[in-house]
């Protein structure tokens, strides 16, 4: 039997296993059924299960009705039944990779069925965290920081819902809570929940074209690929997804086969090519056009000729596309994939004969031919500077010339929040803080502070900028501004003053003793020797014309020492756009909040 000592010893041995964090580019989301107040039932548990089932045929019929046709760009939207820590929930994990679309998809989803069911509450977050919060950044309270976020952000009935803590603040929270905390004070405590329209507003500003914007994230484009790749792609068009995926994430392995000498051994050989419709995301599309591919030479010959543009540039779209394909069968990584393995069920069911492969007349009879307008991928820096500026329609640009409408109004709304971000004068050591605006949604703690002000600054840790420049000029012996009030100026003055005189009485020799020490230093390297250098110049010049105009050019240079630090700062300025390499980086980003057009270089 285990004594108190050994219980005791356990317990200060014993660590926990940490939550495993979130891959990146995935999202998580749980659904609970929390009803308000607590149902007075004799099985909990099955009543629980039961709503709970309902709101996953719930899910099912409406991701049907909205994702009909919709391609996922890695993982699809899905809830599983789960029982952790005694409690049951729906879960869900989605990996969106480089398509946020379809991490915002999810929450839309989420937060329709909390409208259909008004006894479910929603949690989600991804590896940022509670990324609702990050889009609310600018309207947040101050107690509300990340590090005690988890577990208090809510979606119930379409509204944005956040657990407040026990007793409000202007200060640093530290209170964290758990999920059954959370699940009590949803049940016991409505008035913790804070709901404010303006947080809302800006946690779901993304969901604001929503389900209009679920079609807009596809892209619909003719392209002319291998048979087979048609044939599958007919099949099930969510093929496309893994299909770009390995060709935009390829590496020497997956590139063996098309490297071969003759295309005898290729899945997808190019002898018998057909031109069609394909449906990409957005995302995958951008990725296959952008990618600098040269012609494998299992391919070359099998594209037409540049002459005609159109044709040939459809065929160097369907050879990355087919080439993707080929990668994905190949490379030994992608064996266990469930896409991988249909596809090669429907390969062998062709060569078997169990599948007929579409004929020509099928494909121009029966086979969508829609093709999208490609302009939302030309984007020059003209555009995207007068697009930030917000300054498209006024020149009568067309809605959609530069990316879309929601592009145009995200790119606005990220410079304005971060003018104002930069622009806060007010910021300290922890950094800007944004204005609360809560109205009467939000309870804000009115209590006066002794130590600190109204507006949050403590006084006697301020720095009053102006009196400490004052200060330094007449340490300097430089004159004040002018219209300068002598009568503020003079507590400084004394204060300084009986500063000196303390530093006088206590260390006076120390300070003399370093000051010899340093201008023997100094003294050595003939930096306080101020005639030196006019004497190096009259030793090198032989008239006294030529001493008087050398004497003059110095006077020149030390006028225009602030005109050559000018020049030098722009030089400087350059040399670090030239760095960036056409990137973001600190120079164009201090010259784009300047509203300074980025000078190109033309250098060649």
């Amino acid at each position: 039997m285990a004594t108190e000592e050994d219980i005791a010893w356990f317990r200060s041995t014993f660590h926990p296993i940490p939550k495993p964090q979130l891959p990146d580019d995935s999202v998580e989301y749980s659904v609970y059924h929390i009803p308000s107040p607590a149902p007075a039932v004799i099985d909990e548990a099955a009543e629980t299960r039961a709503r709970l089932l309902e709101v996953q045929r719930t899910a099912a019929d409406l991701t049907k009705d909205l994702l009909k046709d919709y391609i996922w760009q890695r993982e699809a939207f899905r809830l599983e039944i789960s029982k952790e820590d005694g409690i049951t929930s729906l879960q869900g994990h989605t990996n969106y990779g480089d398509s946020i679309e379809d991490e915002w998809l999810i929450v839309y989803i989420l937060r329709e069925l909390t409208k259909r069911h008004e006894d479910i509450w929603v949690k989600v977050g991804d590896s940022d965290g509670e990324f609702l919060l990050i889009e609310a950044a600018g309207t947040l309270p101050a107690w509300l920081e990340p590090d005690v976020a988890e577990n208090r952000v809510w979606i119930h009935q379409g509204e944005l819902r956040i657990i407040k803590p026990k007793q409000e603040t202007k200060r640093t929270v530290t209170e964290k809570i758990t999920l059954q905390e959370a699940r009590k004070v949803i049940q016991e405590e409505p008035g913790r929940l804070l709901h404010s329209s303006i947080i809302q507003e800006e946690a779901f500003y993304r969901l604001r074209n929503y389900p209009r914007q679920i079609n807009e994230n596809l892209h619909s484009a003719i392209v002319t690929i291998p048979r087979k790749v048609a044939f599958l792609l007919h099949q099930k068009p969510a093929y496309i997804s893994p299909s770009v995926e390995a060709f935009y994430i390829r590496d020497p392995i997956a590139l063996r086969p098309l490297r071969a000498k003759d295309a005898s051994g290729l899945v997808f050989q190019p002898d018998d090519l057909v031109t069609v419709s394909v449906r990409f995301t957005r995302v995958g599309y951008a990725q296959l056009k952008s990618q600098d591919f040269p012609v494998p030479s299992t391919w070359i010959g099998n594209l037409p000729s540049t002459d005609d543009q159109e044709a040939y540039t459809r065929a160097e779209t369907g050879m990355k596309l087919a080439c993707g394909f080929e990668m994905l069968l190949y490379d030994p990584q992608n064996q266990d994939k469930a896409s991988v393995r249909e596809m090669k069920l429907l390969l062998e069911d062709v060569d078997t004969g169990d599948e007929k492969l579409p004929t020509n007349e099928e494909i121009d009879k029966t086979w969508d031919k829609r093709e999208d307008d490609e302009k939302w991928l030309d984007i020059n820096f003209e555009d995207l500077d007068r697009e930030l500026k917000g300054k498209g329609q006024a020149r009568g640009t067309e809605a959609g010339s530069f990316g879309d409408a929601g592009a145009q109004a995200n790119l606005q709304r990220i410079v304005a929040r971060f003018e104002e971000f930069l622009n806060d004068n007010s910021a300290g050591v922890d950094g800007a803080d944004f204005i609360d605006d809560f109205g009467s949604d939000s309870d804000v703690d009115e209590e006066d502070d002794e130590e600190v002000s109204s507006d949050g600054e403590d006084k006697d840790a301020s720095f009053d900028e102006e009196e400490f420049s004052r200060m330094m000029k007449e340490m300097m012996g430089m004159p004040s501004a002018s219209g300068q009030d002598s009568s503020r100026t003079a507590p400084i003055r004394n204060r300084v003053e009986e500063l000196d005189s303390k530093l006088e009485e206590d260390d006076t020799e120390q300070i003399q003793d370093l000051t010899r020490q340093m201008e023997a230093e100094l003294r050595g390297t003939g930096v306080l020797d101020l005639h030196r250098r006019q004497q190096q110049l009259s030793e090198k010049e032989g008239t006294s014309k030529e001493k008087t105009a050398e004497t003059s050019g110095l006077v020149d240079d030390l006028e225009n020492e602030d005109e050559n630090v000018n020049i030098n700062l722009a030089k400087n300025l350059l040399e670090s756009l030239q760095g960036q390499a056409g990137t973001s980086g600190p120079a164009g980003n201090m010259l784009s909040m300047l509203n300074l057009p980025i000078p190109k270089d033309d250098r060649r």
